[in-house]
This record gives structure tokens, C-alpha cells and sequence, in this order.
């Protein structure tokens, strides 16, 4: 989506998307090798009752489905960072998640014009609808080659 076709109230939506166990076990080994993302066995008696997904690799997956359904293609370039970010309840191998987001705010910087800011609200749900993930991020857009665009 081009920054233009972005506004305020826009819902967007993507997925089903699942993590396998391999790859669980692999992002958890590299990147946060905490016992209950790296051995299944332990993680069964743990407090989860099973292996979970890092809360960093499900923001990850969130982003693929973003990037998926709406920034590839656009001007977007950064993000300046989240406001928050909430793992209400685990991501388990093999569970599909889908991504649903809210458009907050769009707007151009005041100081810099070709600058598109886009605030939005990120939820990952599971099927029965409780919520993965939730966060609130902001997005840049380089809108020097977009002139005359919207907003």
C-alpha cells in the first residue's frame, strides 16, 4: 500500500501464519535461549505447559504479516519505535496467529513534508481471538517521490 491509501480507521488484516517447532527451537537457540523456547521437555512441566514461541520472534512474525499485507511496495523506510508492547498469551508450535491492524493517525511531519508518519495498533490473535501480541508502533514514509500524494 502506498502511504496515501492509508487512513485513520483503516483495518487491515493477514494470515493464518504458524510457527513449526524447528523453527521455535532455532530462534530461541540464536536469539533468547530461555529454557521454556529451547527444551520441549522442560517447557512441558513449566509453567506454560509446553514449548512457546519468544515474544520476539512472534513480533517477527507479526512484521512478515505487516510487511505482507501492507508495507511491501510502499515508501515506508523506518520506524522512529513502539509505544508498547503486551504478550498476553503464548504462540505454541504449529498454532496459526493472524495479524489484525488499526490504522491511529496519518499524517506528514510539520518539519519535514516529505515525511509520511503512520501510528497504527498491531494485534496477532489466535483462532478463539485471544490476543498473542499487541503493540503500538509508528512508521516512516519517504514521500519525496510521491508528490501530489494524498494527505
Amino acid at each position: 500500500m502506498k502511504f496515501a491509501e492509508f487512513f485513520a480507521g483503516l483495518r487491515i488484516s493477514a494470515g493464518p501464519a504458524s510457527l513449526s517447532e524447528a523453527e521455535i527451537l532455532a530462534f530461541a537457540q540464536a536469539w533468547d535461549p530461555q529454557w521454556f523456547h529451547t527444551d520441549p521437555v522442560a517447557a512441558d512441566q513449566g509453567p506454560f505447559k509446553g514449548l512457546i514461541a519468544s515474544g520476539w520472534q512472534t513480533c517477527g512474525l507479526a512484521m512478515r504479516l505487516a510487511v505482507e499485507a501492507a508495507l511491501q511496495g510502499s515508501e515506508s523506510f523506518a520506524s522512529p519505535g513502539i509505544a508498547y508492547i503486551k504478550w498476553p498469551n503464548p504462540v505454541r508450535p504449529d498454532e496459526p496467529v493472524r495479524l489484525e491492524a488499526t490504522v491511529l493517525e496519518v499524517r506528514r511531519s510539520q518539519s519535514k513534508p516529505d515525511l509520511g508518519v503512520l501510528r497504527w495498533r498491531w494485534e496477532l490473535l489466535h483462532e478463539d481471538g485471544r490476543q498473542a501480541l499487541e503493540l503500538e508502533a509508528t512508521s516512516l514514509f519517504d514521500l519525496s517521490q510521491a508528490k501530489g500524494a494524498g494527505v
